[in-house]
Order: C-alpha cells, then structure tokens, then sequence
C-alpha cells in the first residue's frame, strides 16, 4: 500500500504541464469561485465504476464522504467507504494532515492517472475541496436523473491549491416578508455551499411576519407570524379589512430552528439569526401592542404602503409607527426574553439587532420619549437609537453571544462591542473600521440581490437595478482601512417581491457567484471577461441542477437619452462580447435577418416600440424586449 501511494505522489510531481486544457474534452477548468492556483496537465482520470473513498477517523470527514459519494454514485457505480491514510490505484484519498502550507479553511487537491488526493488541515477544507472537486466533473454530476455518459466521469489531470480570502461569506434569506419551509431553506443551503458560502443570515422578523417561536412570548407566533394574503406589488397593497382571514405566513419552532442548524452545520455553515428592533417591529407590536409609545390598532402589514422614504438620506416618516419604545422597560424585558430563546437556539457567536430604517416621527411627539431624553441627557433622536441600541448589545452580550446591526446603529454613538454590517454602501464600514469595530460589508450597490438584473422592461418590477457585471466589481475593503477589521462580506437577499423559491433562485443566481469569488478568490485572479465565461458553464450545472437563474448577462443594456424636446437616442451595450444585437421598431419579432445595432438609435416619429434580441453566432441567446417609446420619453425626460 504504501510503495503504491508513493508511486502516485511520484507521477504526480513528474507530470508534464501543458495549458489550462483539459485533457479529455479539451475544456477549459471552470471552478467558482476561482481558486487560488491551478495547474492542469496532460492527461485524464476516469472514475472507475467501484471506487473506494479512503477517510482519516474522523467523523466529520466520514460525512464529508458519504456526501460525495451520494453525489458521484450511478446505477453502475459502487462506492464503498474505508478509513485508511494511503490509497490503492484509482480511488479517492481524503487525509487530514498538519501541513502549515494550507491556510485555515484551506485544501490541496491532485488528480493523477492514479487517482485523487485532497489533503487539508480541518475537515472544512476537506469540504470545500470536494466542492471543487464536484465541479470538474461534468454538469450531469449535479442531475438526480442518472446519466449513462461514460466523459460525464472523466476529469482532467491537474493540481489545486486554494483558500479563502475572507473568513465571512454570507447570503442573507427574508424569511419574514414571504415565508420559507425548513426544507426551502435546507435547499438554498445546499445550493450556496456549491459555492463555498459559509454563512446564512436569517432575517426572522419584520413588519410582515414574526418568523421565530419565542415560548415565554406565545403571541408572537400566534398573531405576528400570520397576516392577511395579498399578491401584487409590495408597497400598493390593500391594508387589512375588518373580519378578514389572516392566514397566510408561518413561523419556525424550537425543533426547526434546531433542525435547520445542524443541516447548516454539517455543511460548514453557521447561521446567522436577526431580530430586527427599534424599527421594522410591526408584527410584533400587533402581537404586543404595549412595546409601542404610540396607542392605537395594530396588524400585520400584508404589504400596504405604512411607512414613507423622503430619499436623499433622510429618515423614514411613518404613517404608523412600527417601532418598540426605548422609553420603556417592558421593552427590555421582553427583548431580554427574545434573546435568551434566540442565544439558546443558534450557536453562532453574533445575533445581529437590525437597528434600520427607524421612523423618528412618532418619538418626536412621544411625552415618554422626552422624558427619556431628559432623564438620559439625551441631545437629539439619534442618542435615543444609540441608548436603545446600547442596552440591547447589553443584553445580547450577557447571553454570551456577540451583536452585530445595520449601519445606522453607528448614528448617535457606535455601542462599545458591537460590530457593523454596512448596507448603505461602503462608508458606514468605513466609519466603524476606523472606530476599531470589526465589519462584514454588504453595500447595496454591488451586493442587494433582490434589486432588478436587468432591464426594467423585462425584469419583475424593484425600485434599482444591480446587473452581474456591478455585482462582480465588490471589492470588501476600501483604502485606507484596517483590513484585518473587515470580517468579510454577504449579498442579502430582501424578498418584499419574492413570493417563492424558484424566485428567490431567480435573484439569487448568478449574482451570487460574482460575490462568492469576490468574497473566496485572491483580489489579483479576478478577471471579468474569464468569470463571465465560466458563469455560462455554470447555466449548464444550474440547468442540470433544475435550480432557476437570471439569464440577464444576455440581455441588452439600454441608455436613454434626448437630442431635443422630440428626438429619442438609444444606445444599446450589452455585459458580455461576443453578441449582436438585432432590433426592430415596425412592431415585428427582430431575429439574425434583422439590422444589428452599431451606432446609437433615433426613434422614428411615429413609431410605438422598439424590439431587441441578442444573437450569438446565428442563434437567439438574450430574452426578446419591448421597450415602448412613451417608456423611453419618460427616461429621456421628454413630457
């Protein structure tokens, strides 16, 4: 056993490098997120149809195995499971070892014509190396259906050395505005560890729906969780109407939550559960009207519009206020009572507290709120947020567990402890980096995920627009900063306008990706024009996966602009090369036979749309747009 396991390692190190070119199909290597080096040779492994996949005695690893071997088995396949630390010929070696060359979380994989070794120091760089190794295999590997496809078992001959760049790589669900089934969310787990995500945050409660079972506080699951249904576009629903059936929602129990976190943590990701207060507390105000300053009926929101945003940086205006009182202690006791539940249920080390989006309106009436701010010497609304944000994190620390919020926790004074997630863009990060307060970036400009793909025109309706290629600029640590304070970075995923899974999928991929890479990959690997071809392997593995994508990166970009108070200029871009676009404005379908744009467009005076599609080589690749011209007089700012 052991002259055969030297033998391998010395074909390995005689092996001739040749290019990035596999050598079975003459494909190139497209792993995400792109790992740290890679050396491809001559050559190929076939999987033989009995394999054996060698494991240390380790029980995390021996998971890690039966994993794999669920994922590479067929109908002909037998895979068969040993402890052992050398291999025979042609099989799969995973070892545990302390090789002080692996970063933390970090993995060594070698094909051979012998076989595959993945060396690691923890059993989470085993993993995520068999989520590399997964992805040299062909797209059927991610099919439940078997497929009887000899190269679908053939992977190229290379060496792969590879770790994280940042310890945080999050995805942030809304389970709160439309609710997900536990298995809902077991699938989304299994989809992003693909990618080597290791974080899910939770966002469990908001104004649409308390999605947590707290047991010393029952009503929060028996009002708040429920509401009245409504389809349609979130922000123009109709309020609740008197007698009305409130059964839409859901909510997790003690028992899921437990069932959701060790599915999490078997695949090496924590999560992440937020509870989001003063703010955003509508659901359980309704279930617990005396948390408000304001008396008065409350309900769940089934979407209506209740709050205002002014926009240009000014604080929400609320037509009811949704927000728990800082004046008051029962506040505070019952928060108190939240967080131990919560602090009990997820072992992560942070809860994160929200703190955004605080309608001040109602606490500039409040007499309880006045008095607080005499008795505090409290100077404005802002140290009222930063009292109640402070005795929060007082709280959250005595549960053992650290607090981490939205970037407005830093307004009125940053609570001493507490860690920032900045959201409105990269300055809130800033500011709490250079106070010496760790920071997982997640800027609305490269990272909001339920923002728009694409056009409007074809996209479902969001207030911005966040294509794949912005997404993929996210760098997590801007100059002049503390790098070791940035812990990493998440896309969040808000689900106002996600009514079910297959959506969130839709929004999720493949933004998603761009993030991973630019949470996991050296800064210096990334290149745009090499992800955007490897993102277009991927549609075929998330084809074969049946999981939904975007396919927005196909889609035209449009800039619209006036010559004058009549005449419309289009110019049309598109992210990736390599298309033409063909367009029409006689109310006909364009295709390959139709003008291809090369120079900006002047609408014809009577026409009443125009139509565009993307061609690639002769065939349809990008979703047909109508663009109607009184849409494009209204983006050009012509009444």
């Amino acid at each position: 056993m052991k002259k055969v396991h030297l033998l391998t390692i010395i074909t390995f190190l005689f092996s001739s490098v040749y290019s990035q070119k596999a050598g079975h199909k003459n494909e190139i290597i497209s792993i995400i997120p792109q790992p740290v080096s890679i050396i491809q040779e001559k050559g190929s492994f076939t999987l033989p149809y009995n394999i054996v996949i060698f494991t240390p005695k380790n029980d995390e690893v021996k998971r890690i195995a039966q994993h794999l071997s669920r994922q590479i088995k067929t109908v002909t396949n037998q895979v068969t499971i040993k402890e052992g630390t050398s291999a025979i010929p042609r099989s799969i070696l995973l070892s545990l070892t302390g090789n002080k060359n692996i970063p933390k979380d970090g993995y060594q994989l070698k094909i051979t014509t012998a076989g595959i070794t993945l060396l690691a120091n923890e059993p989470s760089g085993i993993f995520y190396g068999v989520q590399t190794l997964l992805q040299l295999f062909s797209k059927e590997i991610e099919s439940t259906v078997i497929h009887q496809k000899p190269d679908a078992w053939v992977l190229p001959i290379a060496t792969i050395k590879d770790h994280p760049r940042f310890g945080w790589r999050g995805l942030m669900l809304d389970v709160s505005r439309h609710f997900f089934t536990v298995a809902e969310v077991k699938n989304y787990i299994d989809q992003m560890v693909k990618y080597k995500f290791n974080l899910l945050h939770l966002h469990l409660t908001d104004d649409q729906g308390w999605r947590i079972q707290i047991k010393s506080l029952p009503k929060l699951t028996e009002v708040g969780a429920w509401r009245v249904e409504r389809t349609g576009t979130f922000g123009t629903l109709s309020k609740p109407t008197p007698g009305e059936a409130v059964i839409y929602g859901g909510f997790y129990t003690h028992e899921d939550i437990k069932e959701i976190v060790k599915y999490a943590g078997d695949r090496f990701v924590n999560i992440l559960p937020e509870i989001d207060v003063p703010g955003h507390s509508l659901a359980a105000i309704a279930s617990y009207p005396e948390l408000s300053c304001t008396p008065g009926e409350y309900y769940v929101s089934p979407g209506d519009r209740f709050m205002i945003w002014p926009g240009g940086g000014q604080h929400f205006y609320g037509l009811l206020d949704n927000t728990i009182c800082p004046a008051l202690e029962k506040s505070f006791e019952f928060l108190d009572r939240v967080f131990t539940e919560v602090a009990q249920l997820f072992p992560f080390e942070y809860i994160h507290m929200g703190g955004d989006e605080t309608a001040r309106n109602f606490w500039e009436k409040s007499e309880q709120i006045k008095a607080l701010m005499q008795k505090e010497n409290l100077k404005n609304l802002d140290e009222v947020q930063s009292y109640f944000v402070k005795r929060v994190e007082k709280i959250i620390n005595s549960k053992g567990k650290k607090m981490i919020g939205w970037d407005e926790i830093l307004d009125g004074g940053l609570a001493p402890n507490a860690a920032v997630m900045s959201w409105r863009g990269m300055k809130g990060g800033i500011e709490a980096a250079k106070q010496g307060h760790e920071v997982v970036m997640s800027p609305s400009d490269f990272a909001y995920i339920d923002y728009m793909q694409g056009d409007a025109s074809i996209e479902p309706p969001v207030y911005s627009t966040l294509r794949l290629k912005k997404a993929y600029q996210f760098e997590p640590v801007p100059e002049g900063v503390n790098a070791s304070l940035i812990k990493g970075g998440q896309a969040n995923l808000w689900t106002e306008q996600v009514y079910n899974m297959r959506h969130a999928q839709y929004m999720t991929w493949p933004r998603a990706l761009a993030i991973a890479e630019a949470l996991w990959s050296p800064k210096d690997k990334r290149n745009w024009n090499d992800f955007a071809t490897r993102v277009e392997t991927h549609f075929g593995r998330l084809n074969a996966a049946q999981v939904k994508y975007a396919p927005s990166i196909y889609d035209p970009i449009f800039e619209i602009t006036k010559k004058d108070s009549a005449t419309i200029i289009i110019k049309l871009s598109t992210e990736i090369e390599g298309l033409s676009i063909h367009y029409s404005f006689d109310n006909s379908f364009p295709d390959n036979y139709y003008p291809v744009y090369s120079s900006p467009l002047i609408v014809p005076k009577d026409a009443s749309a125009l139509k565009v599609i993307t061609y690639r080589d002769n065939k349809p690749i990008g979703r047909l747009i109508v663009m109607p011209i009184a849409e494009m007089r209204k983006r050009a700012g012509i009444k």
